[in-house]
C-alpha cells in the first residue's frame, strides 16, 4: 500500500479557556500573567488515522465531538498539541455552508472571492460564472447583496460555487444535504459524485447518513474528542446509534 496522503499519529488538541468574563482591558492583561482561572478543554485526544489517496472518509459524532476541530487541523488552520504528528500531502480546501459569504457583498462579488479561495483563477471563475449562477437558480439576483438572500438561496449559491473546487483534498463540513427545494436536491445529487468527488480525497463531517452510506469507504466515530470506532459504514453507524441512544437515556434520567 502506498504512503497515506493524510496521516495523524497521536494527535491531540487542547484549548485553554477562562471561566472569568473578560470585560475590560485590565482583566485581559491580568489573565495573560495568571493561570488560576483557566481550564483545559480536550477537543481531541490521541487521534490515529491514516487516509489513502482517493478515499472518501466520513466523520460522525454528536455536536461538539471534535469533528470540526479535526478538519481544522488537517486544513492547517489549527496546530496540534506537542507530541503528535500530522502529515498532509497535497492541496487542501474546506467547504462549509455559507463558504464565508460576506453579507454586504453581492452574489457576483462573493462568487469571485470564494472561488479564489477554492483554488480557481479569476479567468476560470469568469468562464464558469454563468454556469454557477444558472445552477444556483439566481439569475435575477446576481447583483443583490447576500444579506437579502433567504437561507435556501445562500445554500444554493454555496453549493454551486463549491462544486467547482479544484484541489487534491476536500474537507466538507455539513456542506451537502438538504440543499434547496426538491428539484434542486435532485439536481445537486446528480452532480455530487461526478463533479465534486471526482479524483479527490474526501473527508466529510456530517449527520447526513444516506450520503455517507452511499459514498464512504470508511467512517470514523468521534465522541468527546476520542476516536471510538472506525470501519465500514454499517458497523460504525450501529455504534453511533447505540451512543446516541445512551446519551438520550442519560438526559432523560437527569430530568
Amino acid at each position: 500500500m502506498s504512503s497515506p496522503i493524510i496521516s495523524l499519529q497521536h494527535v491531540s488538541k487542547t484549548y485553554r479557556v477562562s471561566d472569568r468574563p473578560l470585560d475590560s482591558i485590565r482583566s485581559v492583561v491580568f489573565q495573560m500573567f495568571t493561570s488560576g482561572n483557566m481550564r483545559e478543554i480536550h477537543a481531541l485526544q490521541d487521534i490515529n488515522i491514516d487516509i489513502q489517496r482517493g478515499e472518501f472518509i466520513g466523520l460522525i459524532g454528536h455536536n461538539g465531538s471534535g469533528k470540526s476541530t479535526l478538519l481544522s487541523l488537517i486544513l492547517g488552520a489549527l496546530r496540534p498539541d506537542k507530541g503528535g504528528e500530522l502529515s498532509v500531502k497535497g492541496n487542501v480546501m474546506m467547504l462549509s455552508l455559507g463558504l464565508g459569504f460576506d453579507n454586504h457583498l453581492t452574489a457576483r462579488e462573493n462568487i469571485y472571492i470564494n472561488g479564489s479561495l477554492l483554488g480557481l483563477s479569476l479567468k476560470r471563475i469568469g468562464q464558469k460564472f454563468d454556469e454557477i449562477i444558472d445552477f444556483a437558480e439566481l439569475e435575477d439576483f446576481v447583483d443583490t447583496k447576500v444579506k437579502f438572500f433567504s437561507k435556501g438561496m445562500r445554500m444554493r449559491l454555496a453549493f454551486a460555487v463549491g462544486i467547482h473546487a479544484e484541489t487534491d483534498i476536500l474537507l466538507i463540513d455539513e456542506f451537502f444535504g438538504g440543499v434547496g427545494d426538491q428539484n434542486f436536491k435532485e439536481k445537486s445529487e446528480a452532480v455530487f459524485k461526478d463533479r465534486l468527488l471526482e479524483g479527490k480525497t474526501i473527508i466529510f463531517a456530517s449527520h447526513a447518513m444516506p450520503i455517507l452510506e452511499q459514498n464512504a469507504d470508511r467512517v470514523f466515530l468521534l465522541n468527546q474528542g476520542e476516536l471510538i470506532a472506525g470501519g465500514p459504514f454499517e458497523e460504525v453507524h450501529e455504534k453511533y446509534r447505540e451512543l446516541m441512544k445512551a446519551r438520550r437515556e442519560g438526559r432523560m434520567g437527569k430530568k
